[in-house]
């Protein structure tokens, strides 16, 4: 099992562009989570855990991922994801879950808990927050989380992205020949890891920062409204002027 921790040192955030979620949830209740798995047919396994949070103490974020490096680590990735989790939420307070279109991961996750009877339930510990919902409630319309992110004016580090399909191959190739993870390239799993970890941090930024960018938007609309409204108005008021010529044109 790859076990990899990281402690990123941010300014102090504050609040006030931050998200309102159900209870007023603040990023600091908050663990980001999110899943690199394979699925054929049925979820094979959760090849990469990420999970981050915030904390206050020192200003920085606390990013723990663990990958699988062969099919016997199958369950030991879910009993090391319940204890992170139990641990989370009992020693350092979180209390609520952001992910971005979350529904895939826990449809995994919780069907290979089941299977390989770990006992853990998320809606016992954590009230969900799902980032893709939060933007559909605002705009109406869906997005990703690539576009989500330049939106936020988030760049990533390391440009290049990693496919789902990529992702499911390899760890397809892990199930199936326990030495293919000492044949893979050290860059590939630290890409792996890297863009994982860019997941979950970055949820926490947008979470962060929702306001900041999503009211912008919402005031170019009222914008726009407003100036079609003062082109209506011009409208009316040529037409006006021009019924009063015709008037005038009729008295002489």
């Amino acid at each position: 099992m790859i076990i990899r921790e990281n402690t990123i040192r941010i300014d102090e955030p504050t609040k006030e562009n931050m998200l309102e979620a159900q209870d007023d949830l603040s990023f600091e209740d908050a663990v980001f989570f999110d899943l690199e798995h394979y699925v054929y047919k049925k979820p094979k396994c959760v090849g990469v855990f990420g999970a981050c949070y915030f904390s206050p103490v020192n200003s920085e974020i606390k990013v723990t991922q663990y990958m699988i490096e062969n099919r016997e680590e199958v369950k030991d990735i879910l009993i090391l994801a319940k204890r992170y989790l139990e641990d989370i939420c009992e020693n350092e307070g979180k209390s609520s879950i952001v992910t971005f279109s979350g529904n895939n991961d826990f449809t995994v996750i919780n069907y290979l808990f089941n299977k390989y009877k770990v006992d853990f339930s998320f809606d016992e510990h954590f009230k969900s927050v799902d980032l893709q919902k939060e933007y559909e409630k605002v705009k109406k319309e869906s997005i990703g989380l690539k576009n989500l992110e330049k939106l936020f004016n988030i760049e990533r580090e390391h440009g290049d992205l990693i496919s789902g399909a990529n992702l499911a191959k390899t760890f397809h190739k892990v199930l199936k020949d326990k030495d293919y993870i000492f044949r893979m390239p050290k860059e590939k799993i630290e890409k792996i890891l890297v863009y994982n970890e860019a997941d979950v941090v970055n949820l926490f930024h947008i979470y962060k920062d929702w306001k900041q960018y999503m009211i912008v938007e919402k005031e170019e609309e009222e914008i726009e409204e407003v100036e079609d409204i003062e082109d209506v108005e011009e409208i009316e008021k040529i037409e006006e002027e021009f019924q009063e010529e015709i008037k005038e044109s009729c008295t002489i």
